[in-house]
Formats: structure tokens, sequence, C-alpha cells
């Protein structure tokens, strides 16, 4: 656990754009967060197809119908359903049994999005489109049905990886997520609401927002904005540059807004995908920490309450709380340590720590320094396996 601490602006409320019978996933903004890390690239890659690009939107007013006409084929339906044990309703046995009573099964059907990235049938999606699921199967734009198998699901990054038996299929081409600039065009495709094919255009209205500013608690992603229009069903769809290459994946939505969406950086998801491919799970780092960018109000703020310490700087990055038995606690790092360096590089912020973290190697020690009271203390942290979210 090591996350970053923001005031919260607003109380938001996110959807994942799943579509499901039931109910819709409601998330809202945590207090508390864990960082977790993207995931490393293995030493095998995702196959990155190979179609031209389309001509970029300049000059050519057609160019998203050409990216639909191209990229269309590629996007698929994941259907999924899931088994729910529920309470009877039946008043004779709940007279009889009380809390005791039967319970009865429900099938709970789910819709979503996905697209192929291989002609052999491989295709990406989020991880909550498929969470879970007893079944899932993929419905391709030409109507042919497939029964898929999850080759990897990622909780921390929502990315899968689906699998169907068959060959010579359309694939959308990966275009590179680290170059996106707001106010760049940004097409998605997917089934919203159960509508099969829905285009929408607009653009990237923000890049590299983080977990903390999107209120996501379970996800580590430096998200995509964009005001291209997303709803229940689209999660897992392509987001898609002017020239027909995918830059990300639609994820999310803040309930009750209009024209904010979020998808995964596509770089992010190729490298998920990768570990899952190749080692069926990811690495993500973890030391159990919360952190938090120091400002002269926020010490103030500390050193006038009862919190159990106090901090004498005015800048850097401050640990508020270590996690029981983690490997921070073992290092010996303490709430009001003020991180100095980590690896090796000065300390900025809490974003530049992050990023350290998802680059550490599991159980390899990564040194840092810390300001604790008015002297300097050296530590080696050992990073771990990121615990499951129901671990103790």
């Amino acid at each position: 656990m090591a996350s970053i601490i923001k005031p919260p602006l607003v109380s938001l409320t996110l959807i994942l754009a799943s579509l499901s019978t039931g109910c819709v996933r409601n998330l809202s903004a945590p207090q508390e967060q864990t960082v977790t890390p993207q995931a490393q690239s293995s030493n095998t890659p995702v196959p990155t197809p190979s179609n031209p690009p389309v001509a970029n939107s300049g000059g050519n007013p057609n160019y998203v119908a050409q990216v639909v006409e191209q990229v269309g084929p590629a996007v698929v339906r994941v259907n999924s359903t899931r088994t729910l044990q529920q309470p009877t309703n039946d008043p004779y046995l709940r007279r009889f049994f009380g809390e005791q009573s039967p319970t009865q099964q429900r099938v709970q059907r789910g819709t979503g999005s996905g697209f192929i990235i291989s002609q052999d049938g491989r295709i990406l999606t989020n991880a909550h489109v498929v969470d879970n699921a007893d079944t899932v199967s993929i419905v391709l734009k030409d109507g042919r049905r497939f029964d898929a198998k999850v080759l990897g699901s990622d909780r921390v990054t929502d990315v899968a990886v689906l699998k169907i038996e068959t060959t010579g299929l359309p694939t959308a081409r990966l275009g590179n997520s680290d170059n996106l600039q707001p106010g760049q065009a940004a097409i998605a495709i997917g089934n919203p609401l159960g509508l099969d094919n829905t285009v929408t255009e607009g653009i990237v209205s923000a890049t590299g927002r983080s977990s903390s500013d999107v209120g996501v608690p379970a996800e580590r992603v430096r998200f995509i904005q964009t005001d291209a229009a997303i709803n229940p069903g689209n999660s897992g769809g392509p987001l898609l540059n002017a020239n027909g290459e995918v830059i990300g994946i639609n994820t999310a939505i803040i309930q009750g807004a209009q024209g904010i969406g979020f998808a995964i950086p596509i770089n992010t998801a190729q490298q998920v995908a990768e570990q899952l491919i190749t080692k069926g799970q990811v690495t993500h780092p973890y030391l159990g920490v919360l952190m938090t960018d120091l400002t002269p109000e926020l010490r103030d703020q500390i050193n006038r309450s009862n919190v159990g310490f106090q901090v004498n700087q005015t800048t850097g990055v401050l640990i508020v709380r270590v996690a029981e038995n983690s490997p921070a606690a073992r290092a010996g790092l303490r709430p009001g340590d003020v991180l100095i360096s980590i690896n090796g590089n000065a300390v900025q912020n809490t974003e530049q720590v992050q990023k350290t973290i998802e680059g550490a190697q599991l159980n390899n020690p990564l040194p840092m320094t810390v300001q604790r009271n008015d002297r300097s203390v050296a530590v080696n942290v050992r990073p771990t396996q990121l615990p499951p979210p129901d671990a103790s």
C-alpha cells in the first residue's frame, strides 16, 4: 500500500463502463489508495498488427469513417455470465429457517467490448468485464460467435486478455500512448447499452490522470481523459487516434457528468498483456506506505494535530502511514519520515517515487534515505508482490 493523498475538491463516483443486468458497479473516490505499478515488459511481446494507418484528420473530412471501416471489424462484443448466490425471498422458507434460509442462484449476464490484437484470436478488454465470469463468449462484427478463454486478468490495471480458437481474424493496430497531447482526435468504438458497433468522436482531454484524480481505488494507471462519449457497455473497447491506431482501452465514466471518460493507455495495457500471456499474472511491487507531497500548509496542519509525529520540512514526500508486517515496516520506515532519496536519486514528488517503485525488482533491496526529525536515516526496503485486495 503506497498511495498519494490529495484533498478531494469534489466527491466523484465512477461507473466502470460495462453493462450487466442488475447494477453497474460504482466506485467512490478513496481517502487512501494502494500504490501498485504499471507492469514491466516481458521478453515475449504482444503481437502488434501491421495494418496501414488511416490518413490523419488534417484536410480529410471522412477520416472517422475511414478509421471505422478499417478498425471496426476488429472490435468485438464480450458477453459474460456469472452465477450469484442470494437469499431466497420465499416468505414460508424465511419463516421456518430465518437467517439460515436457503439461498437461490441467479445468473447475471454482462456485456462489454474488446478488440482483436492477433489474427489467431487474442483479444484485449477490461478485467472487470470478465471478472468472476462463469462463461465468456465473443461476437464478431460479422455475426460469428466463439467461446472465449480468459488467458489472464489483472484487477490492478483493469486489463484482461482473452483467446478464441480461430485464425485469419481482422486486427487493430496499436499506437503509442506516450506521445499523446490534449486536443488530439479520439474515436471510441464499442457496444454501449447493447447497441453494437457504436462510434463516437471527441478529443483527448487530458493525459496522465492519476488514480487519485479519477477516484478508482483498486487501479494504478495514468489514465487518458476523453470527451468521446463512453457509456456502460463500452468497457474494453478501443480508443483510437486519427490514424486508426489504438491509444487506449475505454474503462470508466463519472456518473452524472458529460464528456468525461477515461481510458487505460495502450502502452500500459500492452505491457500488462505481455505478462498475462507469458506468466498468467502481473508483477506489482509493494512497499506498504501511504505517502503525500509536503506543503507548508500540510506541515502546519500536521504539527497542530495529534497524529503522533511532527514535521520540520516544508517540501518533500511525507510517509503518513506504514502498514503492519509490510516491507516498509520490516525495513524500519515510520510515519513522519520524509523521503530524501530513493535508489540514489533525489526525491521530487510522490509521482517520481511511484515510478521508481513500479520499476523495482521483487525482493531486491531498494535503497532510501529519509529525514527523521533532525537526522538522516538510510534504509533498504525489499518490495514484495502486492497482496490481493481481500488480504488481511
